[in-house]
C-alpha cells in the first residue's frame, strides 16, 4: 500500500481552498523560511499512512465536502516531495468524485509536479519574493526551480498565488512591481491571495530550540495589506477580497 509521511491532519478546514476541506498536512520540506509558522513539519519523522486511510478517513465526510463546494487539500511540509503519494491520493478522490488542491512553495524537481498535476483541480502556490538575495535570506534556497514550477501549474491547473506580506521584507514597492511584472508573464491568468504575517509560529520555534531570527519584525496590519492590495489592483491583477 502507498505510504505518506504525515505530520496531521483536518477534517473541517476552510482557509486551505474553496469550501469546506479534509486537509492532509504532509511531513517534510527542503525550504527552511524564516517566517514559517508550522516549523514542526519540516522534518519527516515516523508517522506514516495510507491512500486508504486518508480516503477511508474523507469519506465519512464526503457530504459536507460536496455540499460546500469543497474538498481535500493536501499540504505540509512540501507536498511535492512525496509525489508518487499525492498522485496515487489524488487519483482516488477523482474516482470519487472528490475536488483535488495541491497546496506547494513548488521547490521540488519539475518531475515531481509534472506526477501530481494531471490529478490536480487546483494549486494553492506560496510565493515568497521575488528578489532571489531576498529569497535565500529568507527560505534558505534560490527561486528558480519555484518560478518554473509555478509557470508550469499556471499553464495547466488553475492557480492561486499565496503571498504572505512581511513589512519591509517583501512589501516595498520594487518587490510588488517585480511581483506584479511576473504574474502578468504567466501562460494563465491566476488569482493573489494574501495573507499577514504573524507571529503566533513563534512559540513553536522557540519549543525546537532554533533561534526566531524575524523577531524585530512586527505583524503585518490592514494597512500593509491594504497597500500591497492596490498596488496589484492598480496592474489589473485578480487580487481576492481581504477577509
Amino acid at each position: 500500500m502507498m505510504r505518506g509521511y504525515y505530520h496531521s491532519r483536518e477534517t473541517f478546514g476552510t482557509v486551505d481552498g474553496k469550501g469546506i476541506r479534509y486537509v492532509l498536512f504532509l511531513a517534510g520540506c527542503s525550504l527552511s523560511c524564516v517566517f514559517c509558522h508550522n516549523p514542526d513539519t519540516w522534518q519527516r519523522g515516523g508517522k506514516t499512512i495510507t491512500v486508504e486511510e486518508v480516503m477511508a478517513d474523507v469519506l465519512k465526510y464526503q457530504h459536507y465536502y460536496k455540499a460546500s463546494g469543497g474538498g481535500i487539500t493536501v499540504s505540509g511540509g512540501e507536498p511535492l516531495l512525496q509525489p508518487e503519494f499525492v498522485a496515487a491520493l489524488f487519483q482516488e478522490c477523482r474516482k470519487q468524485g472528490i475536488h483535488t488542491t495541491l497546496d506547494t512553495a513548488g521547490f521540488c524537481p519539475q518531475d515531481n509536479l509534472e506526477q501530481v498535476l494531471p490529478y490536480t483541480d487546483e494549486v494553492l502556490f506560496c510565493l515568497k519574493v521575488m528578489d532571489e538575495k531576498k529569497h535565500r535570506l529568507l527560505t534558505g534556497a534560490d527561486n528558480r526551480c519555484i518560478q518554473s514550477n509555478l509557470r508550469l501549474a499556471a499553464a495547466q491547473v488553475p492557480t492561486v498565488i499565496r503571498y504572505v506580506v512581511i513589512p519591509e521584507i517583501n512589501d516595498e514597492s520594487a518587490d510588488i512591481q517585480q511581483l506584479a511584472a511576473f504574474i502578468v508573464s504567466l501562460p494563465q491568468t491566476v488569482s493573489v491571495e494574501l495573507l499577514g504575517y504573524h507571529i503566533m509560529g513563534k512559540r513553536k520555534w522557540e519549543d525546537l530550540g532554533i533561534p526566531y531570527r524575524l523577531s524585530s519584525v512586527p505583524p503585518a496590519n490592514q494597512k500593509h495589506l491594504e497597500a500591497v492590495y492596490h498596488w496589484l489592483a492598480k496592474k489589473e491583477i485578480d487580487v481576492q477580497p481581504m477577509q
